[in-house]
């Protein structure tokens, strides 16, 4: 989808024009319901006039009748109206959500290193939910003052077409006065737009850090990092909110005036006659001209709520136009994979980092071995399982995949044949087979509980008050650690993979729960091509070999009696955790 920032009404145009017939027929349908207010004032003068001349009481009922029908095919034109252009406006929407949604699939793992994932979520939510409001509240008084500008010059040019240029006065003054006081919103609906996004990211690391702050009794200051952005939320919003008072009133009181000297000027040429002008038509003149500012001073108010709008379009530009891809199309599939994973020269260096995280890394994985990566914190440990799993590239050298290089291969599906047990397990919030079998849909029963069993959890999931439809509760708040690292070991089982990443997968766990829980690893990694990395060296006791990483670098490697033999690093990372 094509949204700029730096066109945002070109953009929202093209939105709309997505549904040609429905948008043509709520403006057909608009324009029907809009007649009573435009053809009215004719009626209203003509009465005037009929009762000034002491005309035929049956010519005031005849305009009654025509009143009454105008009136009336109101109500189901704007039903119509209704059911059209709000049709277009949701499905706009949902069209705009879908589309980030599916951008935000193809936006690197280094995006989300850098954006808060509150932010995405107020893009999605409130920037849409903007963009559906101004349309809602701009666009019916827009079309309602071009169809009131359309009949009034209609009716005048038949009735007193001298009157017009009175008319040509008001359309530039109120175009001039909307493009200046649009230009001094941009700026402010900006700011606090991301004073917004601020507030949203403080307030999604206070709920995260709940646990962490009341074990420390640190309420206080978490109430005073989110009020310090709530503060700035304050400014910014009164300081658009005073904006915004200057803009209605300016409005408000311009286009009154005009209204007021189109009164007068109509009752001075009737009294002077200069022009030949009945009482009937100075009403139907002031009238014409009151309604016609009264859209253009609505129209002028709604410039903050559109205002407002623009400035969503540009947030959601910000994500539809982010270059930092994940990029896949035209890429080589894989429909299967042996799990051969060679590295050659590998090096990584983080954005804005001094050093490089890998230095020039050279390893041979066979398919079927089980490689366990050991070191300090920031010896390179996650970088290196990153790289293979393809959330970043490395910034020299190859990596190789069944003698494939991953640079030329689509990692979606490269993907399919991976699964990944991190230390912090992720459930959402649904039941416990919605979290096992997800993104399997046409996974069966039985295949949902050989994967419960083998991974050591189909006796807690049969205790559950439902079973396996119990729902966990968000981030599976209802489970314990170990239960719901058993999960995330099932829904890695449920797929077979060929390849396995255990990321510190039973750090987090008390010794009972890791017991069982290294077991159910036992048999999840039997078979496949796995790196482990973990800093309880008894989780890494029966690799095939163990990598030590210092400073990004391969320092040692062997299997576990070998490296304890050597006496170095691992030995003495070993000793350490005996003692």
């Amino acid at each position: 989808m094509d949204i700029s920032g730096a066109r945002p009404v070109r953009s929202l145009l093209r939105l709309l024009r997505r549904r040609p017939g429905r948008l043509t027929l709520a403006v057909l349908a608009f324009a029907l319901k809009e007649i009573p207010v435009w053809y009215l004032p004719v009626v209203t003068a003509a009465i005037i006039d009929i009762v000034v001349n002491s005309g035929d009481l049956r010519g005031v009922l005849i305009w009654f009748a025509v009143a009454a029908a105008l009136l009336l095919q109101n109500y189901p034109n704007t039903l119509f109206y209704t059911r059209s252009f709000m049709t277009v406006v949701r499905d706009t929407g949902a069209v705009l959500r879908n589309s980030l949604a599916a951008r935000l699939q193809t936006l690197s793992i280094g995006y989300y290193g850098r954006v808060s994932s509150s932010v995405v979520q107020t893009k999605v939510v409130r920037d849409v939910e903007n963009i559906e409001l101004m349309l809602q509240q701009v666009t019916p008084p827009a079309l309602s003052s071009v169809i009131v500008l359309a009949g009034a010059i209609g009716m005048t040019a038949l009735a007193v077409p001298a009157f017009l240029p009175v008319y040509a006065l008001t359309v530039p003054v109120a175009i001039g006065l909307r493009a200046a006081l649009r230009r001094r919103t941009v700026a402010p609906n900006a700011e606090f737009r991301r004073e917004m996004e601020g507030l949203a990211s403080r307030v999604g690391e206070m709920a995260v850090m709940i646990p962490l702050t009341r074990a420390h009794g640190l309420e206080e200051t978490a109430v005073t990092r989110v009020a310090s952005r709530a503060d700035g939320v304050r400014t910014a919003g009164l300081r658009l909110d005073m904006l915004n008072a200057h803009v209605s009133t300016i409005s408000w009181i311009t286009m009154q005036l005009l209204g007021v000297a189109c009164l007068v000027l109509a009752a001075a040429f009737s009294l002077t006659g200069v022009l030949a002008i009945t009482p009937g038509e100075v009403v139907l003149l002031s009238t014409y001209f009151t309604l016609l500012t009264q859209g253009l001073t609505q129209l002028l108010m709604l410039i903050p709520v559109t205002a407002r709008g623009m400035e969503s379009v540009r947030s959601i530009a910000e994500v539809m136009q982010e270059p930092d891809l994940e990029l896949n199309e035209g890429r080589q599939s894989v429909p299967s994979v042996s799990g051969r994973l060679t590295l050659r020269g590998v090096t990584y260096r983080y954005a804005d980092a001094d050093g490089d995280a890998l230095h020039g890394i050279d390893l041979d994985i066979a398919a079927g071995e089980t490689i366990a990566l050991v070191g300090s914190s920031g010896s390179g440990k996650s970088t290196l399982l990153n790289l293979v799993l393809g959330f970043v590239r490395p910034t020299s050298g190859r990596i190789l995949l069944d003698g494939v290089d991953m640079g030329s291969l689509d990692l979606r599906t490269v993907r399919q044949h991976i699964s990944v047990v991190p230390q912090e397990s992720v459930l959402f919030e649904g039941t416990v087979r919605e979290n096992v079998a997800y993104g399997l849909p046409a996974a069966r029963d039985r295949e949902v509980t050989a994967a419960l069993e083998a991974a050591n959890a189909l006796d807690f999931v049969r205790e559950l008050p439902e079973g396996w439809d119990t729902r966990v509760g968000q981030h599976g708040a209802r489970l314990s650690g170990g239960q719901r690292q058993r999960l995330a070991i099932a829904r890695a089982l449920i797929r077979d993979p060929r390849i396995l990443l255990l990321d510190e997968a039973t750090s987090a766990l008390d010794a009972e729960s890791e017991a069982s829980v290294r077991d159910a690893l036992a048999r999840l990694m039997r078979g496949r091509t796995t790196l482990v990395v973990a800093h309880r060296l008894s989780t890494v006791r029966q690799a095939d070999r163990i990598l030590v990483l210092e400073s990004g670098r391969i320092v040692e490697a062997g299997d576990h009696e070998e490296l304890v033999g050597r006496g170095g690093r691992y030995a003495a990372l070993h000793a350490g955790s005996l003692g």
